[in-house]
């Protein structure tokens, strides 16, 4: 028999950092989706806060420990713990045939049921956001004296070329890409179309008029430029193009991942798949936090849990608009020319 000193069984410590990890999680929500909506919201600002707020996460130290750590890991442990209530789980307010409970209409009923279906929709959903974003689509690095450089590949729009200009960002096609390939002084800086004679020029210029010889410093440092500029070139070949699409190289990761966002919200079926995850998060997390109170004893009046239903609702409406206002106004309404 246990005394009244026993540790808490192991289901009741794993329950409770699974909500713990909730709490956390919507809080990381609340953070995402206000920064990613001003990418949208700032009209005339050219996504500005966005850059901004991306700029100052990326120049966080030891980065990818806290990813790792204050992300990740949180992720993991309520996704894996959330499965397990998924598969032991039963729904009630959907039709059956009569051999389980079925009360469809009380709310609560409702909420439970929802909170099971969305918990799908984030497991495939998140999974699936993180290798595009993170992986697939995450903008290349390579650095040229103290200067830092970030190569995305785009989808080419009557747009794009004015939106870039005015952020600062190079566009490259395949042809031009293939010039620097033969002509790798060129990639001692990103150029626009209109000025390839000019560099061209330098470069025979330079044939005919040989540089005086080095020290051993200088050709260290010449070497090290050499270095950087190849690196810089493999950056820019590192991804294939297909037809109408080119990459993009700018000087910050924030403007970088902007031009991916616009790229990827000009896509349809991206603004469906997105609108449906981030609908989701929402419900999820906010009923969650409503629950998380509960659980908590935080609220265990009914008075102070119809409070908090009323503020987690809100809160619920007020985020998911700043998450689709990011998906359908960032190309649509802000950045489209």
């Amino acid at each position: 028999m246990k005394t009244s000193g026993s540790a808490p069984p192991s289901p009741f410590i794993w329950r409770r950092l699974h909500s713990l990890m909730g709490l956390w999680i919507v809080l990381f929500l609340i953070e995402h989706l206000l920064l990613n909506s001003q990418a949208a919201l700032l009209f005339g600002e050219n996504g500005s806060g966005f850059v901004e707020g991306v700029n100052s996460i990326k120049a966080l130290p030891y980065l990818p420990a806290i990813e790792i750590f204050l992300l990740g890991v949180p992720f993991l442990i309520h996704g894996v713990w959330g499965i397990k209530y998924l598969l032991t789980g039963k729904f009630n307010s959907f039709g059956n045939s009569g051999s389980t409970p079925y009360l469809p209409e009380y709310a609560r009923n409702l909420a439970y049921t929802w909170q099971r279906i969305t918990s799908w929709v984030l497991v495939v959903g998140i999974v699936a956001h993180v290798i595009h974003m993170r992986f697939i689509e995450y903008p290349e690095q390579s650095q040229k004296g103290k200067e830092h450089y970030y190569f995305v590949r785009l989808n080419l729009d009557d747009g794009l070329y004015t939106v870039a200009a005015r952020l600062g960002a190079k566009l490259y096609n395949q042809q031009q890409i293939q010039l620097l390939k033969g002509f790798p002084d060129l990639s001692k800086e990103p150029i626009s179309t209109g000025s390839w004679h000019h560099f061209l020029r330098g470069i025979f210029q330079k044939k005919m008029h040989p540089a005086p010889s080095l020290s051993d410093g200088e050709k260290l440092v010449q070497e090290q430029e050499k270095a950087q500029s190849e690196m810089w070139l493999k950056s820019l070949r590192k991804r294939p193009l297909g037809q109408g699409q080119v990459i993009a190289v700018t000087q910050d990761f924030g403007t970088a991942e902007l031009l991916m966002v616009r790229d990827t919200f000009k896509m349809p079926i991206m603004i469906a798949l997105y609108s449906l995850l981030v609908l989701a998060a929402c419900f999820h997390g906010f009923n969650g936090l409503w629950t998380f109170l509960i659980t908590w004893g935080v609220t265990l009046t009914q008075a102070s849990q119809r409070v908090m239903l009323k503020i987690s609702t809100g809160l619920m409406v007020l985020i998911a608009f700043l998450g689709l206002a990011a998906i359908w106004g960032t190309y649509w309404i802000n950045l489209k020319q």
